[in-house]
């Protein structure tokens, strides 16, 4: 099984992950893991934990993790936008069919201005970015 080990694992934080080289060379063949570094996956800063230097491998290792769990975070947020779509169209089908009186008084006003707030974005992005395609 040691074989089959990575040579790095990565324990996933809030904003990326302490990294631990792994090792299996000992008496007794127990999976030792020591933190080598961190990593913060929004602006890409690797920091080397304690005294430790890290080798062109740990470097090459580091950058291939950050570089896939960059891209996993960034399909997780669309489809998280998808969901939050499913969501609306959720609530426009229980607003109509199920909602008592209370319910609604409960959930409207909070949802027209939030509703409001994400149509102002929407639109203002949107003519940015027609205004970028015919400047």
């Amino acid at each position: 099984m040691p074989a089959d080990l990575p040579e790095h694992y990565f324990r996933v934080r809030e904003n990326g992950a302490a990294v631990f080289r792994i090792s299996t060379e000992n008496r007794q063949r127990r999976i030792e893991m020591d933190e080598i570094a961190t990593v913060n996956v929004k602006n890409g800063n690797i920091k080397p934990h304690g005294d430790t230097d890290l080798t062109a491998e740990d470097l090459t290792a580091i950058g291939n993790w950050l570089a896939a769990r960059q891209a996993q975070l960034a399909l997780r947020e669309v489809d998280d936008i998808l969901r939050a779509l499913d969501h609306l169209n959720l609530t426009a089908q229980w607003v109509q069919s199920r909602a008592t009186d209370d319910q609604l008084d409960a959930v409207t006003d909070p949802l027209l201005l939030a509703m409001h707030d994400l149509r102002s974005v929407l639109v203002r992005k949107k003519a940015d970015r027609l205004g970028k395609a015919e400047g």
